[in-house]
């Protein structure tokens, strides 16, 4: 029976779990499954995704972030703004910190529970994508924000079967083989604007998501539909900031909240 420590903690309601991996308590080969079980709601500790913080040679930790079906995703802004105020807390580095993942090298500020992180350089942005979706016409526009993003403009959101419609988008042939998450725009205002977002990994409705909400933000930005800086209000109800200047793209930043739910000790899980 193995007695590992973690943390429980929230982005906007984007849950995860929060484990110090720098000693390699848990292999890389084994990680997928440790996701799913630890992940999984009402048998395990339940959550979005696993978060292993472990050692790096760049920058102040690197992490190995794997969403609950066991996948690995290579950035997550609201999981990014947990692992910040996570290392931040138990001493692994200050309040200016970096830290490595797959999309790149990411920046960060710790101020108390609310982290602003700087996100990779936006890639392969599309705007007014056309797709066949059951025999319909869908516009749409595209960015990559560390993981890929579609992002569809709606004037009604709270009526909206995101799982059903976003599964459609997210397997598209279009987005294939990797897919895409899918995001839900209701433009409020200059620098308002609500989304819901559909997550692969997931396969579901999240309370929130970083890089979509930044993708959200940013491509309502190309389109003049919004300003710098925008409020963002997930559909968890907590609101995110995201700054950014499209005359300086390696300038996109998302601030908000990074919540301690709990600290435990996972025990017959992990047998």
């Amino acid at each position: 029976m193995r007695k590992v420590p973690f943390k429980k903690m929230h982005g906007s309601g984007n849950d995860f779990i929060l484990i110090d991996n720098r000693q390699g308590i848990i292999d890389h080969n084994e990680a997928p499954e440790v996701a799913k079980k630890l992940c999984k709601r009402g048998f395990g500790i339940g959550a979005d995704g696993l978060i292993l913080i472990e050692n790096s040679g760049k920058a102040d930790f690197k992490w190995h972030f794997l969403n609950a079906d066991g996948s690995v995703a290579e950035m997550c802004g609201n999981g990014g703004r947990c692992a910040a105020r996570f290392a931040n807390m138990t001493g692994i580095c200050g309040n200016q910190l970096t830290f490595e993942t797959a999309a790149g090298i990411i920046k960060a500020t710790v101020k108390g529970d609310v982290v602003k992180l700087q996100l990779t350089r936006p890639q392969n942005i599309k705007t007014n994508m056309l797709l066949l979706v059951d025999g319909k016409e869908i516009h749409l526009d595209f960015a990559d924000t560390g993981v890929p993003h579609a992002v569809i403009y709606c004037k009604e959101l709270e009526k909206l079967n995101v799982h059903d419609f976003g599964k459609k988008i997210r397997f598209h042939p279009a987005f294939q083989p990797t897919g895409t998450n899918v995001n839900f725009v209701k433009i409020d205002a200059e620098h308002l604007i609500r989304v819901r977002t559909y997550e692969r990994g997931v396969e579901d409705e999240t309370h929130a998501c970083g890089t979509g909400a930044t993708a959200s933000a940013l491509l309502a930005g190309i389109r003049k539909m919004v300003s710098s800086p925008v409020e963002v209000i997930t559909s968890g109800g907590e609101r995110l900031v995201v700054h950014f200047d499209l005359a300086r793209p390696d300038e996109t930043y998302l601030e908000g909240k990074a919540t301690l739910v709990y600290s435990g000790i996972t025990e017959e899980i992990l047998t």
